[in-house]
């Protein structure tokens, strides 16, 4: 039994005793005690107050009531155990965490949608309007993010967002038309679209505050990666830079001298390029394959300057995945399809992991514990991935233009 400690009441002079023991909050943080030793402490204190006549048996009337007094306690315990754990960056989650985002002017990120690129053909000229829509196979309606004008060849690419938001899958070849627009002819999508997510997750979050900290800076990369990420619709960010002379090889990417490369996945060009124009050093050039004249928004301005601003878009990659699993008797019907929705949480970061993103290298290592949650049955011999079918490789390494994207159908279960 634990040592008693000194209680004493602020409105009266009767001081008391008890044998439960106390919480400690020290250098290493709150410190509650177990359960169990609380219950001994409590029916330590009962029995002490009848003279230590009574029996300690649980069963009995005054076991119940201690076991009623424990659960009071150890409830307030847990209570401002999470409050102590939720001024910290590290442990808050949910309102806690939310708190301390708003300390950096920062909110959590809603729930966004998949984005398709989609090739568009008709008469030369046409302009597709942003917000005109198109369709799944599924039958869900995807809108124009941005304008599309159909060159002189009668061909245009643009992306398109899903009306819906969340982890909705857009495989290849699935886009149709779906609005009747004058010159417009045909419309799909060679690659899968990159799928949404949900609500922005605790470790997701807490990432993104990390890097909030420079956005208040002009110059510094990360300056540029916190405004661009902050903006409505924007998924992924990667920003890096050339500060020499020579054009630079990163990645699979060449920067031009002394130029800066964000590449994006999700949001608006438009917001996307005055994010940039407002965060980057003066004079500094740009690498990438989307370009767009932004209007200075300062209102000192009588005329405001106009700036050609340059980014990079982040080209879909579709991931394989095969895994190889143990048959066995016990192995659901269900089986498969339970695989390829574990795989697909990890892979979106719906696991609490962080999500997979551009230029980044994902490992297989990844899924091993999404699936061994799923039960007893689920056990792997092998999981590989790649960038084709059929893939070998317990590795993949994404380029600094490539945003990774995986579908039900590029999951391969093999039971053996």
């Amino acid at each position: 039994m634990s040592a008693s400690n000194t209680l004493t009441q602020s409105t009266s002079s009767t001081a008391g005793t008890t044998s439960v023991p106390a919480p400690v909050l020290d250098a290493t943080g709150f410190v509650m005690p177990a359960e169990p030793d609380i219950l001994n402490g409590v029916l330590a204190d009962i029995n002490a107050a009848f003279g230590n006549t009574l029996t300690t048996d649980l069963a009995t009337p005054q076991g119940q009531l201690a076991m009623s007094l424990t659960a009071i306690v150890g409830d307030a315990y847990d209570q401002f155990l999470a409050i102590a754990n939720g001024v910290d960056p590290a442990r808050a989650v949910g309102p806690m965490q939310d708190a301390i985002g708003r300390l950096y002017f920062m909110e959590r990120l809603p729930a966004t949608a998949t984005v398709v690129t989609c090739q568009c053909t008709g008469i030369a000229g046409t302009v597709i309007a942003q917000g005109t829509v198109v369709q799944d196979g599924a039958g869900q309606s995807y809108a124009a993010d941005n304008p599309i004008t159909l060159d002189a060849t009668g061909t245009g690419a643009g992306t398109f967002s899903c009306t819906q938001t969340g982890a909705v899958a857009c495989p290849a070849q699935t886009i149709q038309l779906s609005q009747s627009v004058s010159g417009w002819a045909t419309v799909g999508n060679a690659a899968a679209g990159v799928t949404g997510r949900g609500v922005e997750s605790r470790t997701a979050f807490e990432t993104r505050r990390q890097t909030s900290v420079a956005i208040n800076a002009v110059g510094p990369l990360d300056a540029i990666s916190a405004a661009v990420q902050a903006l409505e619709g924007v998924s992924d960010v990667y920003v890096t830079d050339n500060s020499t002379d020579s054009p630079v090889v990163i990645g699979n990417i060449t920067l031009a001298p002394h130029s800066v490369y964000v590449c994006v996945s999700g949001g608006q060009d438009t917001e996307i390029a005055r994010a940039i124009l407002r965060k980057k050093p003066p004079g500094c050039a740009y690498t990438g394959n989307t370009s767009l004249t932004v209007t200075d928004q300062n209102t000192s301005y009588t005329t405001p300057p106009s700036y050609t601003v340059v980014f990079q878009r982040a080209a879909p990659t579709p991931v394989y995945v095969t895994l190889t699993l143990a048959a066995s008797l016990n192995v659901p019907t269900t089986a498969a399809d339970q695989v390829r929705t574990a795989v697909l949480a990890a892979f979106n970061g719906q696991d609490g992991q962080a999500q997979v993103r551009i230029g980044t290298t994902l490992y297989t290592s990844r899924f091993y514990a999404s699936v061994a949650a799923l039960g007893a049955w689920a056990e792997s011999i092998s999981i590989t991935l790649g960038f084709s079918a059929n893939p070998t490789s317990l590795t993949a390494t994404l380029g600094i233009d490539q945003v990774p994207v995986l579908s039900a159908e590029s999951i391969n279960v093999v039971f053996v």
